[in-house]
């Protein structure tokens, strides 16, 4: 039997998660080798082609000029920064490309925090720009939370419930900031569903489930007025 891959990127960690998953019903998968083999297969062609490109924004980098423009260091940053979002969800370990990611970011916030030197404003919107990198960077250790903002994500509207629901309780604790409130409901609405349909609920599920009511509620007790 084909093994499983020990670091998977998302299409075999999607896979991996409706094998024998009676949460997600009819969209359940067997164990079958020509469908592991066609995950690593997509998992190894997402991993060349970021290889690639990592490398030539790299080099972009390393080409700036001194006077470069602003438009060309922002749209520099914002690359880097997908770069990186996109690499937590990718088979193998990048905790390597990671830190050379965010070297890269943070020698660039550098040159505008400095060009920014004088305007209040500026310097607060930047402040809150790196505060809330650094919140990112840490929900992304978790690959469930790469695999729900992947601009492509295999996590569609009906596998969220189950996905979420069959994930630990820190993988959900970070999935569950990416979405707001009105949105939580629905979630929440969704995983009963889907528990009222499972016949055997993995006990896990249900803990995930009050896990979601418990956020909710606590979300709700800080915005009373939503």
């Amino acid at each position: 039997m084909i093994p499983y891959s020990e670091r998977p990127g998302r299409h075999e960690r999607h896979y991996r998660r409706r094998v024998d998953n009676p949460l997600f019903g009819t969209r359940a998968e067997m164990l079958d080798e020509t469908a592991l083999l066609e995950t690593q297969r997509q998992d190894h062609e997402e991993l060349l082609a970021f290889l690639d490109e990592l490398r030539a924004t790299v080099q972009q980098a390393m080409a700036l000029r001194p006077n470069e423009g602003s438009e060309v260091v922002l749209a520099l940053k914002e690359n880097l920064d997908r770069l990186y979002e996109q690499s937590a969800g990718l088979a193998d370990d990048h905790g390597g490309n990671q830190s050379a990611i965010a070297d890269l970011v943070e020698v660039i916030m550098r040159n505008v925090e400095r060009g920014a030197a004088g305007d209040a404003h500026a310097v607060a919107e930047l402040a809150q720009e790196r505060e809330a990198r650094a919140v990112h960077f840490q929900l992304l250790r978790f690959p469930l939370v790469a695999d729900l903002l992947h601009p492509h994500s295999l996590i569609d509207a009906d596998d969220l419930a189950p996905s979420l629901l069959s994930a630990s309780a820190e993988e959900l604790a970070a999935a569950l900031q990416l979405f707001d409130l009105a949105q939580l409901d629905q979630l929440r609405a969704d995983a009963q569903d889907c528990l009222a349909r499972c016949e055997q609920a993995p006990a896990d599920a249900l803990q995930r489930l009050q896990q979601v009511v418990d956020y909710v509620a606590l979300l709700r007790r800080r915005s009373p007025l939503d």
